[in-house]
């Protein structure tokens, strides 16, 4: 039958890239499931990954850690799935709840580990969850990275409020599940983008006030304008260095700001004197549990929130995929049909 699998080759790199026919994974042991996948979706740390600056150096890799299929056989002992189950995969699949104890991606799949740019796999059962009611392959694919990591944020970390203010940045997966997530909660939301027509797209999903980052290049003052000098109770932050100054800024007095992205590069200044008088708490996001999920899936059923799919793109034009998301003109997730 054969299992078609994309591989990325060591260092990485478009050029690296290949898909070719594997042998179909192992039956299930104790304790696993096969999944046949259908879909997955794009995110910033795949594209590392598969460009090149993380790919792995002395071996190849099956990229892509989102992954959502159907299980197709379960190994003894598997009390969770069935047979014919819609899954989706978990981003640490060792982390099953609680706080975080492991360091780095060591055990994230399409980083530490194989991926799911491929047709099948055999897992512990333990690394999927179920997808929403009424959801498609494609759409539950997109909860494994960007959602659980705005959920997280908010709701684990954020401890959102109704009422409470949200600044949002840009318009990828993470920014605009957050959105999402913190109007459906009874927040105020204040996003920013560089594109006037994505601003009025985010307004449309339910933004109270828009700033074009490019046009306001202080867009911190205007958002403690837009709160009454007051800043934002929770900021999403997945610029890094280029945008947290601003972000500080933004945020208010006891304000949580969430560092989420690296998009203008790891290294950078810090401004302690802001947070130190602003009594700010700055905590790092990596993505979430399999917990974390398991509530997720739970709150986009009772909420009604879908998320937001820019393009498809089947699994041999992944690295089109790529391009496009490096083009920066994507507004929510792209997905890969599997």
């Amino acid at each position: 039958m054969g299992n078609r699998t994309l591989t990325i080759a060591a260092g990485g790199g478009f050029d690296k890239v290949s898909l070719d026919n594997r042998a179909d994974p192992p039956a299930p042991a104790a304790g696993e499931i096969t999944v046949r996948l259908r879909a997955s979706s794009l995110n910033f740390h795949d594209y590392g990954v598969v460009k090149g600056p993380m790919a792995p150096r002395h071996e190849s890799r099956i990229p892509l850690s989102d992954g959502a299929g159907d299980v197709t056989a379960v190994g003894e002992g598997v009390e969770d799935f069935a047979v014919g189950d819609a899954v989706v995969s978990t981003f640490f699949p060792d982390w099953v709840d609680g706080d975080a104890t492991d360091e780095g991606f060591g055990g994230t799949p399409g980083d530490g580990i194989d991926g799911y740019a491929r047709e099948s796999v055999t897992r512990p059962a333990t690394a999927f969850t179920r997808i929403p009611a009424g959801w498609s392959h494609a759409e539950a694919a997109t909860l494994t990275t960007a959602g659980v990591t705005a959920w997280r944020a908010l709701f684990v970390h954020g401890n959102l409020k109704p009422g409470q203010t949200v600044l949002t940045l840009g318009t990828g997966g993470v920014s605009i599940f957050a959105l999402q997530m913190a109007v459906a909660a009874g927040a105020r939301v204040i996003a920013t983008s560089s594109s006037n027509d994505k601003l009025e797209r985010l307004r449309a999903l339910g933004a109270e006030a828009v700033i074009n980052y490019r046009e306001t290049p202080e867009w911190g003052d205007e958002v403690r304008a837009l709160t009454g000098g007051q800043g934002v109770d929770h900021v999403i932050e997945v610029g890094g260095p280029g945008t947290l100054q601003q972000s500080m800024k933004a945020a208010a007095v006891g304000g949580h700001i969430s560092l989420i992205g690296v998009l203008t590069g790891v290294n950078g200044d810090f401004p302690l004197i802001q947070a130190l008088l602003r009594q700010q708490r700055l905590q790092a996001v990596l993505v979430g549990s399999r917990r974390d999920q398991q509530d997720l899936v739970e709150a986009m059923e009772a909420t009604g929130i879908r998320p937001v799919i820019d393009r498809h793109f089947p699994l041999d034009q992944l690295v089109e995929a790529f391009q496009h998301e490096e083009s920066g003109a994507h507004f929510g997730k792209i997905c890969i049909d599997i």
